[in-house]
């Protein structure tokens, strides 16, 4: 009891800290841990590949899909920050914290200012949050075997010769976005949602809420990425590459996830039957 006790109050104490007092240092701290781990993974990629590919690939996807999560809870805790130097309503002065100005210029030009990436602060998960953490991690290590797998398949389908290029790997991205895409975001909100404890009800509403702008936003972003993929990445790099290039998808899936969690509070807090209570 005494160490738990102890350890929440060193968390709170880090959690408290910022750099510049803008930067979360926990956060900070994290972030450069995985970029540790990550760096030593790259320096001897080949020959852990040439040794275990599948376990290569389990381990190198959750370390990217952690600093993807990292890098969203990050931006959302500058943006609490933000909010607490100024409260709803305030309007920042052009010789205060030119981040915080920023941020709140983000938020008023926003289009979908009622269905804000990153809602008000004080319904957010805490300033870091090691489960989320854990989540995100848990979710790239098992999807690595799918997609390596997946890649595989389109490269014995579609094989790239010096004679015949383009056209394979136009195959490859036509099949990769209309198959694995689709099924890949339902995967992940159907993983998150049930990781978070929520059932089959709450599965479907997050999919019916979320599902359809995220898949449109993959298809803004990724054929390109997934062309010069195919193109010109070999097969053992193609996964690593697709990880890589998606950490800031996987931080927008995050907040996604993070903001559609947030909104069902705000509901919940808004119900007729707990404002009763």
């Amino acid at each position: 009891m005494t160490w738990e006790l102890t350890r929440r109050r060193w968390i709170r104490a880090i959690n408290s800290r910022f750099i510049y007092d803008r930067i979360p240092l926990l956060h900070t701290i994290i972030f450069f841990i995985e970029m540790a781990i990550f760096a030593r993974l790259t320096s001897r990629f080949n020959a852990y590949y040439d040794e275990r590919p599948i376990l290569t690939m389990m381990v190198t996807n959750a370390v990217l899909g952690g600093i993807a999560d990292t890098v969203a809870q990050s931006i959302t805790s500058i943006r609490q920050r933000a909010l607490r130097k100024y409260p709803a309503g305030q309007s920042p002065n052009a010789g205060d914290d030119p981040l915080a100005v920023e941020i709140h210029e983000l938020d008023r030009k926003n289009p979908l200012n009622d269905r804000d990436l990153i809602p008000d602060s004080h319904i957010l998960p805490p300033p870091f949050d090691f489960e989320r953490l854990t989540r995100f991690m848990g979710y790239g290590f098992l999807m690595a075997p799918v997609q390596f797998r997946w890649f595989k398949f389109l490269e014995r389908c579609f094989p790239i010769t010096k004679t015949s290029a383009f056209v394979p790997a136009m195959k490859r991205v036509a099949f990769d976005q209309l198959i694995f895409a689709p099924f890949g975001i339902a995967a992940f909100f159907t993983a998150m949602t049930l990781a978070e404890g929520g059932g089959r009800r709450a599965v479907y509403q997050k999919i019916q809420d979320m599902y359809v702008p995220t898949l449109k936003a993959n298809f803004i972003v990724w054929p390109a990425v997934q062309i010069i993929n195919f193109r010109l990445m070999p097969v053992q790099f193609q996964l690593p590459f697709v990880s890589t290039v998606g950490i800031a998808w996987t931080a927008y899936l995050s907040l996604t996830n993070a903001a559609e969690d947030a909104e069902q509070a705000r509901q919940a807090l808004n119900s007729p039957s707990l404002r009763s209570a």
